[in-house]
């Protein structure tokens, strides 16, 4: 009898968590959509989520965050948060819901509180800005995964907005094949949305937005003017044009004002979003550079752990998904090994990210070596970074260090703490941080001076995502937030 009260009670409280969860992602949608008030949970997305996974959010903020914050919790800071006359804004509601928890007993009401927190994120006190026109130049892996990225923050305050894609050849069976492989994706699933291809006007119409397809054999060739396009950010990811000269032939189309490589660049400046941007002159420069997937997988960790330890050394050794420049069977290749079948190989190979990230840290210059290894999975990369410290640590401790990055401070949209002792590559893809911290697989020596860390990333999502952060902060279209 008492085995079945506790089943009913157990099966009863679920239920009812579960319609906490759906009234939280209603008000979540409503938020979005009518306030382009953008609600995330411990840096966590909460829209075009499931239930479930709200649920599991909810748990993760128990045993990784440490701060147990239940569904009703949320749910009601949601609903005042709907009351209030709020500008545009990303706001973390686990954040504010377990400081309620913790400080409910100093305020009045949850009213009074939520005023305090959110001071000065009254509509009258919005950022200024207007929305930035973005063109794609080019529509391979990146560019589709940006597409659809950008589509998706629509809703949230238009910050940036998809106005054209360029390609070498834009025949009516060239747009309705592009319009098919933004659709559908064998790594990422199918784009929730709906794509609709305009052949007599040349567009893409894409969850309403009217996206213009452009032919042009050469940047300077395009007026994107005659599109009611201007001051437009160009984001370069066909990968052709890596240097200042090359890339400056975007600025010589009118309607463009910045350009964006989604990939390393020479004689420009190279950020890795969340550790370098402040260096930027975005009054003068007007070309940059996403680095690269392994530049921004690793660059978080090693400036922690730098900053925390010291490095006096070290090897980066990253096992990479395969991508479109390997030959799916044997053939020619003008790099060594590439050329084998990349589907049933482990391909040695050169990566750059070793130099590339003393770009970014400058203190690393002369630490590091690094290596390549092309494995046969379509997504999903680990970064192996095995360093010499100054200072002494142990699992422990260089866990707690990592865990405290991951939720706090500058590179918590970088740093994904992950503790599941079972995670494989397969797991993180879709995971919105460009660098994905395996707790359980770190090594330290017995005399604490040597550490084996393993990050994973997803180099195509996670990647994209920090192209998109940096976007818009050059694109100077950023709102307030409560992180």
């Amino acid at each position: 009898m008492e085995t079945s009260l506790s089943y009913e009670k157990e099966l009863k409280s679920h239920v009812e968590q579960e319609r906490a969860a759906v009234k939280l992602s209603s008000y979540v949608g409503e938020l979005l959509y009518d306030r382009g008030i953008e609600l995330v949970f411990f840096r966590n997305h909460l829209i075009d989520v499931t239930v479930a996974e709200v649920l599991k959010l909810h748990v993760y903020s128990k045993k990784v965050v440490n701060k147990p914050v239940d569904i009703f919790t949320s749910v009601e800071i949601a609903n005042q948060l709907l009351e209030m006359d709020l500008a545009p804004a990303k706001i973390d509601i686990g954040k504010l819901s377990a400081e309620w928890l913790d400080q409910k007993n100093n305020y009045q009401s949850i009213q009074e509180f939520l005023n305090d927190k959110l001071a000065g994120f009254e509509s009258s006190n919005a950022l200024p800005f207007e929305p930035r026109d973005v063109v794609l130049y080019g529509f391979g892996r990146i560019g589709r995964l940006a597409a659809r990225e950008l589509i998706k923050q629509a809703g949230k305050g238009q910050q940036l907005r998809l106005r054209a894609i360029v390609t070498r050849s834009n025949s009516e069976a060239d747009m309705i094949k592009r319009a098919a492989l933004l659709k559908n994706d064998s790594v990422h699933g199918a784009f929730d949305g709906t794509v609709t291809v305009d052949t007599e006007n040349e567009a893409l119409i894409i969850n309403g937005q009217i996206v213009k397809m452009i032919c042009a054999k050469n940047p300077e060739d395009i007026d994107y003017t005659t599109f009611g396009i201007n001051n437009a950010l160009v984001v370069d990811n066909t990968g052709a044009f890596t240097d200042r000269e090359a890339l400056s032939r975007h600025l010589q189309a009118k309607g463009t004002s910045h350009v964006l490589l989604t990939a390393p660049g020479k004689e420009i400046p190279n950020i890795v979003y969340g550790i370098n941007q402040g260096d930027l002159n975005l009054e003068e420069e007007k070309i940059y550079s996403a680095a690269s997937c392994t530049t921004n997988a690793i660059s978080p960790v090693l400036k922690v752990v730098n900053d925390k330890y010291g490095v006096v050394k070290g090897h980066i050794e990253t096992v990479h998904a395969y991508t479109n420049d390997q030959n799916l069977l044997d053939n020619m290749h003008k790099k060594p090994r590439r050329g084998r079948s990349a589907a049933i190989n482990m391909v040695i190979t050169s990566t750059g990210a070793g130099k590339a990230v003393t770009k970014v840290i400058p203190s690393l210059e002369n630490k590091l070596t690094a290596n390549a290894v092309r494995v046969p999975t379509p997504n999903g990369s680990l970064a192996i970074l095995s360093l010499e410290l100054e200072k002494a640590t142990s699992v422990e401790d260089l866990n707690a260090t990592m865990k405290h990055a991951a939720l706090n401070g500058a590179l918590i949209n970088q740093i994904y703490y992950a503790t599941d002792p079972e995670m494989v590559s397969s797991d993180i893809i879709g995971n919105h941080c460009c660098s994905v911290f395996d707790s359980n697989a770190t090594i330290v020596s017995n005399d604490g001076k040597n550490a084996v860390i393993y990050a994973w990333y997803d180099n195509e999502y996670g990647y994209t995502r920090q192209v998109i952060r940096l976007a818009k902060y050059i694109s100077k279209v950023r709102r307030a937030i409560y992180y």
